[in-house]
């Protein structure tokens, strides 16, 4: 299995974790990268990095962020591998260790789920902020507002009315504008 396998692999695992926001691969300030990281409610992130041999994994533990793991961002982290490749006695303080197996992806060790710093957060508002910045850079000449305004667009052009199928903004369920729960799920 490729990197750019076990990547898409992760990033569906996140979606199936209940991460409603995912990413792969978007570099932020404190020059970590993750392979795959998603936000569930309540700003609970979950990092995911993708090992495909046992000296890329031994090579990570040299990285900034892992040297000094109030830099990482996640609240949970994992290493996903193949299965047999990293042992959990290997795994770093907190961390957790996702496998594939037969195509799936099992836990095979749990991850804590207060592992981000304040710092943490903080390169994980910029890690947001940079993606969405080349997202504006897409859409030029529109702005993103004007982007996720579309659905105003579409009614006027249609009398008032959205078109038939397209719901209303303020009636999409969208988790992340809910007030924060007592427990993170």
């Amino acid at each position: 299995m490729t990197h750019a396998q076990l990547v898409e692999k992760a990033v569906r695992w996140l979606r199936g974790y209940r991460c409603g926001v995912v990413l792969s691969e978007q570099a932020c300030a404190s020059g970590e990268m993750p392979d795959a990281i998603g936000w569930k409610r309540a700003c609970h992130s979950v990092l995911v990095e993708c090992k495909i041999s046992r000296s890329d994994f031994l090579a990570d533990r040299a990285k900034p962020f892992r040297l000094k793991p109030q830099l990482g961002v996640g609240c949970e982290r994992f290493y996903l591998t193949a299965q047999g490749l990293v042992n959990c006695d290997e795994l770093p303080p907190g961390w957790g260790l996702l496998e594939c197996r037969a195509g799936k992806i099992e836990i095979v060790h749990p991850s804590a789920k207060d592992l981000r710093s304040a710092s943490g957060f903080r390169y994980e508002m910029n890690l947001l902020l940079a993606s969405l910045r080349r997202v504006e850079v897409r859409i030029e000449p529109q702005s993103i507002t004007d982007f996720l305004k579309w659905k105003n667009r579409m009614a006027e052009y249609n009398r008032g009315s959205l078109p038939e199928g397209i719901v209303a903004a303020e009636d999409e369920s969208n988790a992340f504008l809910e007030p924060e729960a007592s427990v993170i799920d």
